[in-house]
């Protein structure tokens, strides 16, 4: 069954955010799309939510009539305004009193800010805000984290059933390989895939983000595999890399060394954690082995409602690791022109130990 959401109650919690603090508004206006569904359930392409400083009941959802069934069906518990260009139209509709109207800077183009100001009743000023729906997503419910664990799940049988039948192997294309497990992942309850299914072969598997093509695997390959599936709107996201075949010692060091870095990041997902510590926690076994300069990506980002999403978690990072959060751990050394692993697993933080959400073995395996 799938977990139901609170949506007024995440609702109320960016209500709690807008009016407080020198930044305070009398509205706000949400039209990312993915902040829309957070808030209220509702997965059409065109829609933006009014949240009201004054209470739920200046609270009103827009969008077109194409989905005016729908939108009553998803988000039944907010009057729905019907307009084509939602923002202007829920402007119109604001409680008198809302004079300061924030909106969301970075969904909003600048031609669309000069529109929506040119729309604007007399004496509303529009401001700006960043990260505050975003914010919210960082910190995962007991439903989020359910559809999060049945995600993964997907992505666990789906995987061991490519390799149980057979369809990893030398002689398949990288292609062949991504579209099996992807069809895996369907079979197995997937909504979606989460993105394309990185299937990297041989040298190709020293690029971290190589997209899948024609090139035939061989014995002696790494394949490295970096693949999830979507269920109730949620994602997960995996990386596992094997041999075929016969494996050369120079892969089981490498390998070896990838296992034990993944290990330490895992273990310093705490609540509060900086962000960049956690990072350093993998990144430094990596450089004490020589191998600074071909670890070239950070250590892992949050996943929900997207696929990569705060808080990210990285050299550049900044802030601290919230309790709830759902992130991946994939450190990886790659080696041009020879191959590369990945290690990647997501984990929820908790009090305790992170929640592993993603089962599939990672000992050194061959096929």
């Amino acid at each position: 069954m799938t977990p139901t959401h609170d949506h007024a109650g995440r609702r109320d919690r960016l209500r709690d955010l807008i009016v407080s603090g020198d930044h305070a508004v009398d509205a706000f206006l949400v039209g990312d799309l993915t902040n829309v569904r957070y808030l209220t359930g509702f997965t059409g392409s065109n829609g933006a939510v009014l949240i009201s400083a004054s209470g739920p009941a200046g609270d009103r959802i827009c969008t077109d009539g194409r989905y005016q069934t729908q939108v009553g069906e998803q988000a039944g518990d907010l009057e729905a305004v019907l307009a084509r260009d939602c923002p202007p139209a829920l402007l119109r509709v604001a409680d008198a009193g809302a004079r300061r109207v924030g909106f969301e800077a970075d969904a909003l183009t600048v031609a669309a800010h000069r529109a929506l100001g040119a729309d604007a009743p007399d004496g509303v000023e529009l401001v700006g805000r960043t990260g505050l729906v975003q914010g919210l997503r960082e910190i995962k419910d007991a439903g989020e984290i359910a559809l999060l664990r049945q995600a993964c799940r997907i992505g666990d049988e789906a995987l061991a059933a490519l390799i149980d039948g057979g369809g990893l192997r030398a002689g398949a294309t990288e292609r062949e390989v991504a579209r099996a497990l992807e069809w895996e992942m369907y079979r197995h309850g997937a909504d979606a895939v989460a993105f394309e299914t990185i299937v990297a072969a041989g040298a190709h598997s020293a690029i971290p983000h190589h997209r899948p093509t024609h090139e035939v695997l061989a014995d002696g390959d790494f394949v490295k595999i970096d693949f999830g599936a979507v269920f109730g709107g949620y994602h997960s996201d995996m990386t596992r890399t094997f041999v075929l075949g016969r494996a050369a010692p120079w892969q089981r060091e490498i390998y070896e060394l990838v296992a034990t870095a993944q290990s330490a990041g895992r273990a310093a997902l705490h609540p509060g954690a900086d962000l960049r510590g956690v990072d350093a926690a993998a990144r430094t076994v990596i450089a004490d082995a020589g191998h600074a300069e071909n670890y070239v990506h950070g250590l892992g980002h949050g996943v929900g409602l997207e696929i990569h999403e705060a808080p990210g978690i990285g050299k550049l990072a900044t802030g601290t690791l919230p309790c709830g959060a759902a992130v991946t751990v994939e450190p990886g050394v790659y080696l041009p022109g020879r191959g590369g692993v990945r290690i990647e697993d997501t984990l929820v933080v908790t009090d305790g130990d992170p929640e592993l959400l993603t089962a599939s073995d990672k000992t050194f395996t061959v096929i």
